[in-house]
């Protein structure tokens, strides 16, 4: 005789709630006057993925646009800075460290990505790291998409957080 499976028992805790969807479903920026300033770090990464030829004129510097990394990077830098303007909700951020590092892989062939982003303040940063790492990504594209229309961004996602409630996170 089959054994029935046995009941789940109800959780006593309830899912997580959408911190920027207040009770009647509407979405809200989320009031953090409350929170305490503590020191906050955010580090993401992306990849540009492109054809060996297409690296080889990045790493020559021969891009017909001029210096792709350094161009990425400062775009990648400025966005970190302004993302509290292109993401709904997203708090203004008086930042006091971006780093934006690109280093090219001839294994993928391509570029990583990775922006690390700190702050002191009552909410943290993922979304400014994040931000950076995709508009680096972007700025390569767009610097070289004339001589190479498949390239592709993948993998965009945040590697680690410190501070603040949650506490430490590490993908």
């Amino acid at each position: 005789m089959a054994r029935k499976p046995a009941k789940a028992m109800p959780s006593k805790k309830a899912p997580p709630a959408l911190t920027h969807i207040d009770a009647s479903g509407e979405a809200r920026m989320v009031d953090v006057s409350d929170k305490p300033a503590t020191e906050r770090l955010a580090v993401a990464e992306g990849r540009v993925v492109m054809t060996k030829a297409t690296l080889d004129l990045i790493v020559s510097g021969n891009a017909k646009k001029g210096d792709v990394l350094g161009t990425a990077r400062i775009a990648g830098i400025m966005a970190a800075k302004r993302t509290s303007e292109l993401i709904p909700l997203c708090h203004p951020l008086a930042l006091s460290k971006v780093t934006l590092d690109i280093e090219p892989d001839v294994k993928l062939p391509g570029c990583l990505v990775r922006a690390s982003v700190k702050v002191t303040g009552p909410t943290g940063v993922e979304m400014e790291a994040l931000t950076a790492v995709s508009v680096a990504c972007l700025t390569i594209y767009d610097m070289i998409k004339a001589v190479e229309r498949g390239v592709r961004i993948e993998g965009i996602h945040l590697v680690e957080k410190l501070g603040g409630k949650s506490g430490h996170y590490r993908a």
